[in-house]
């Protein structure tokens, strides 16, 4: 099976250039990295005032989470909603991501969770250089959304 962009795309809520991910380079029942080139993109959707700012790689990192999600729900059962309810410890070692010239390799890493929680690792890759890492915790089936809470300076 290809896991590319066109199956990202059929297994999460993000569509058009909205879907950051290009590919699923590799994934087991607690982990997931998966290649991106959207960064580059001139039309990249989170791009602000022709930058993009190396926090947005926190939505490349919940894209291959829902990715996760989706490949475990093929063995288990239909995916179920998510929702990104906090990051913590959240540690940004450059400034932007659109000037790096390699592909992004998005990293998750599932180390917690029960039915309804899920508790991530997480972190960003080029040239294997690490772009930012942090923890994420995912709420699953929640009505309505769950606001986003970074707080950098929390540890892990």
């Amino acid at each position: 099976m290809l896991l590319n962009r066109d199956w990202i795309a059929a297994h999460i809520p993000h569509q058009g250039t909205m879907c950051l991910l290009d590919r699923v380079e590799e994934w087991d029942a607690q982990r997931v990295r998966c290649r991106a080139i959207s960064h580059r993109a001139p039309a990249n959707p989170l791009r602000a005032n022709g930058r993009l700012a190396a926090a947005c790689g926190i939505e490349y990192a919940a894209q291959a989470m829902a990715v996760h999600g989706a490949l475990l729900a093929q063995h288990d059962a239909a995916p179920r909603a998510g929702f990104l309810a906090s990051v913590r410890g959240a540690a940004l070692h450059v400034a932007r991501l659109d000037d790096i010239t390699a592909d992004l390799m998005v990293e998750a890493a599932r180390f917690s969770g029960d039915g309804n929680n899920v508790l991530y690792d997480f972190s960003i890759h080029a040239d294997g250089v690490v772009l930012l890492e942090g923890r994420a915790a995912v709420i699953l089936d929640a009505q309505g959304g769950v606001g986003l809470t970074i707080t950098p300076g929390d540890q892990p």
